[in-house]
């Protein structure tokens, strides 16, 4: 652990901030193989010095009980720290905290306030999030307007789960012209990004003809990827639609769920 001593020594006040990049990759290389123990043994001087994402990440693996026990008081403790900071992932994480109660107080328009400043950081995850909150409420009254608003800076990064819920927007005229063709087209993209719930409101548009042209196979084909990949959202159409099918139509169906999703989407 020497290094790190002297990784410590280098990040305080006046030495610069050289060598910071190199550890966090290798701390985040080590966490998505599922090694918690090797990165938090990286993040841990880098976060005593004062480096935001490191406290940020910490603060998650005690929220998330990766690689220590689970800890919702230290966790809060070190995500505070990282959101005092203004860093993104600190302030989305700790609105988790805040909106579930865990190890702070509940407060719904904290958590809100906290995604809020990570989504105008440009934080995907944090603008889906708060999209989500704010279409559905969760104790306070929907924002339609900022809730479309949001959804699109998450989905004009790759966000599918933002991309279905702009379907849905538009689908259920919620806050704006019902236009189910457009709704359609949304769900499209989710679907192409692998969102289950996108490829379920697919499947239903083709099997109910709305902003598609129908087509029981295609629907029930994306209705069993869907159903596959865990949208409950699925079986709600998927006994309808298999009952329209001759066994040639349905095993069509089956062969398009089965391929790759780029060949259906």
């Amino acid at each position: 652990m020497r290094w790190l001593s002297a990784l410590v020594e280098r990040l305080k006040p006046g030495n610069g901030q050289d060598g910071i990049g190199q550890p966090m990759a290798t701390a985040c290389e080590a966490a998505e193989r599922g090694d918690y123990s090797a990165a938090l043994d990286i993040w841990a001087p880098l976060a005593h010095a004062g480096v935001a994402r490191a406290q940020a990440n910490i603060g998650t693996c005690f929220a998330e009980g990766r690689g220590v026990e689970r800890d919702f008081k230290l966790a809060a403790q070190w995500l505070s720290l990282a959101a005092k900071a203004g860093d993104a992932v600190g302030l989305r994480d700790l609105a988790a905290l805040h909106f579930r109660g865990d190890g702070v107080e509940r407060d719904h328009a904290r958590a809100i306030a906290l995604y809020r400043a990570a989504a105008e950081q440009g934080d995907g995850p944090a603008q889906d999030t708060l999209s989500r909150t704010l279409l559905e409420g969760d104790g306070l009254e929907p924002d339609y307007a900022e809730a479309r608003r949001w959804a699109e800076a998450a989905a004009m990064q790759g966000n599918a789960a933002s991309m279905t819920r702009l379907g849905m927007i538009f689908n259920n005229a919620l806050g704006v012209e019902r236009d189910t063709g457009l709704a359609a087209e949304w769900w499209r993209k989710a679907a192409a990004g692998g969102d289950a719930d996108g490829q379920a409101m697919l499947g239903a548009a083709y099997h109910l003809g709305a902003g598609v042209q129908r087509d029981a196979v295609e629907a029930y084909a994306w209705l069993c990827r869907a159903h596959r990949g865990g949208s409950q959202l699925a079986g709600r159409f998927l006994d309808a639609v298999r009952r329209t099918l001759s066994a040639a139509e349905k095993a069509e169906a089956e062969r398009r769920a089965a391929a790759p999703l780029e060949a259906m989407a």
